[in-house]
């Protein structure tokens, strides 16, 4: 078992990005889905489309203050792949 602080720190700073970073994508996936059916007004795909790019950039900076890359992100699951689309 790893005692060392700022192991810790790290490895529960990627666990909750990687949950955020899901959540993220889940939600970004919807809002495609819900303007391929027309179910937006231009307004409303406007607003989206901005808050989804806030939000990546967001992830962005967050992996940068505790030093990850999108790849740490990605966790093994081991048969069933990674948690993550690779797009």
């Amino acid at each position: 078992m790893n005692t060392d602080p700022e192991a810790v720190q790290r490895d529960l700073s990627r666990l909750v990005l990687t949950l955020v970073e899901l959540v993220r994508q889940l939600v970004e996936r919807q809002c495609i889905r819900r303007m391929d059916q027309g179910d937006l007004s231009d307004e409303q795909v406007e607003t989206l489309g901005l808050t989804l790019m806030r939000l990546e950039e967001a992830m962005t900076e967050l992996c940068d203050r505790f030093g990850l890359t999108p790849a740490d992100l990605n966790l093994d699951l081991g048969p069933l792949g990674t948690l993550l689309p690779t797009d």
